[in-house]
């Protein structure tokens, strides 16, 4: 293997990673907004919050999807590292709550969700696009 097909084969990686991580989003938030009372209920959160965050969702893996050969792929990277860390956290601190008071866990976690995916949106969008004459995919 040259090392342009490295390069290359090492871009179109990160393309169908932030491609994923995007679809990961849309499933998610359709999955909310199809089962939110369900949902609602098994993880303690009003109907609404389950709503809200799964609209969140969309949106932001929506974003996350159309922007991928518009922004940088290390923007992306970045972003989805800060995401999925907060998502750990949140994670963590709800099961935590769930554990010690019983009611707020589920609130905790999926109100993360309902913010964060347009935090990420945001900054995403914020972010400075790829110059159009240049291969910045293929260096990131």
């Amino acid at each position: 293997m040259t090392e342009a097909q490295a390069v290359t084969s090492s871009a179109t990686r990160g393309l169908m990673g932030v491609t994923a991580d995007g679809v990961c989003k849309v499933v998610l938030g359709a999955a909310y907004v199809m089962g939110a009372s369900w949902l609602g209920d098994l993880l303690g959160v009003s109907t609404w919050l389950m709503v809200v965050s799964g609209v969140a969702l969309l949106i932001g893996g929506g974003i996350e999807i159309t922007s991928v050969r518009s922004r940088p792929i290390r923007t992306h990277v970045r972003l989805m590292v800060a995401y999925d860390g907060g998502w750990v956290l949140t994670a963590l601190v709800g099961l935590l709550m769930a554990w010690r008071e019983g009611g707020t866990g589920g609130e905790v976690w999926i109100g993360y969700q309902a913010a964060a995916p347009l935090v990420f949106a945001a900054l995403l969008l914020a972010a400075a696009p790829v110059p159009p004459a240049s291969d910045n995919h293929a260096k990131d």
